[in-house]
């Protein structure tokens, strides 16, 4: 008999895409924990961040779709590795204890939500229901030797009143994990801080200026790298380094890991299944280094 924890599994639309890194990541430490995702059938795209802007009858009911097809499916939790969806789902299933508000929502679906769906995120389930200890006893590649700078994002732990999940000023769920992995954690002051998001399509000028600072507090606590669970953080940190680099005459060059690769790493997984190599900064020369336990440097 098959007793792994079994969860509705929300992939959402980056982890098909910018984020695929991510969505590998994720699944093949899930796998490797005894943690079963389901995905939902017939999934669709939850409105992510921006339809709340517009409409919020319309963005629940983007997120509520997708929590009907879950308890269709026999399913009472739902679980996803990205923010951006997480936020929406969480906020459709908040408003919706609003008979009135739900009533909206469901005069534009199909078939109707009645609540009894809670979401969480893919990270809110490795800590709760595994655990740093557990963690740490499924460890064969300690990360000894690595320096991390953890960062949350704006959004992941935020409002309090809706996600209900680690401190929504000072969280500490990445930081346990990665403690647990034998990785060394830097005290980063910014690790609830705004990266810009998807502000960088229409003002990249904003988003390197927001990454920036992040980057360069990074390098003042002497990270070797960025640790974070948000394809939009991971994206503006990654790809847009070398913008960050050439508008502010910079020379960073820090890996920016999702802490599912990090687990990945130290569970022995394959890189082929942790996505390492759609990193932009390149992380070799400081996963070579894993085990040595250097003292921790600024730069690699």
């Amino acid at each position: 008999m098959n007793l792994a924890p079994k969860y509705a599994y929300y992939p959402g639309c980056s982890g098909q895409s910018t984020s695929s890194e991510y969505e590998v990541s994720t699944r093949a430490v899930c796998r490797a924990l005894g943690l079963e995702l389901a995905e939902i059938p017939d999934w669709s795209c939850c409105g992510s961040t921006p339809a709340h802007t517009v409409d919020h009858v319309l963005s629940a009911a983007l997120a509520a779709r997708n929590l009907v097809l879950a308890k269709e499916a026999g399913f009472d939790t739902v679980v996803t590795p990205c923010p951006s969806c997480l936020t929406n789902l969480k906020t459709a299933v908040h408003r919706m204890e609003d008979p009135d508000f739900m009533d909206k929502v469901n005069k534009l679906l199909d078939r109707p939500f009645h609540g009894g769906v809670q979401v969480k995120s893919v990270l809110q389930v490795i800590f709760e229901d595994i655990g740093p200890a557990r963690l740490k006893a499924m460890v064969k590649k300690p990360l000894s030797g690595l320096r991390l700078a953890p960062y949350y994002g704006c959004i992941m732990n935020r409002p309090p009143d809706v996600m209900q999940f680690d401190d929504p000023e000072n969280p500490i769920s990445i930081d346990k994990l990665m403690e647990a992995l034998g990785a060394e954690v830097a005290p980063f002051p910014l690790k609830v801080e705004c990266c810009g998001a998807s502000f960088g399509v229409a003002r990249k000028d904003v988003v390197t200026q927001l990454s920036g600072k992040l980057l360069q507090m990074a390098e003042t606590v002497e990270a070797q790298a960025f640790v974070t669970a948000c394809p939009l953080c991971q994206m503006n940190l990654d790809l847009r380094q070398g913008q960050v680099n050439m508008a502010a005459k910079t020379k960073h060059n820090l890996p920016v890991f999702y802490y599912t690769q990090l687990i990945g790493v130290a569970l022995g997984l394959a890189e082929t299944d942790l996505g390492l190599d759609k990193l932009i900064v390149s992380p070799r020369g400081i996963l070579a280094r894993i085990g040595q336990k250097q003292p921790a440097a600024a730069n690699q």
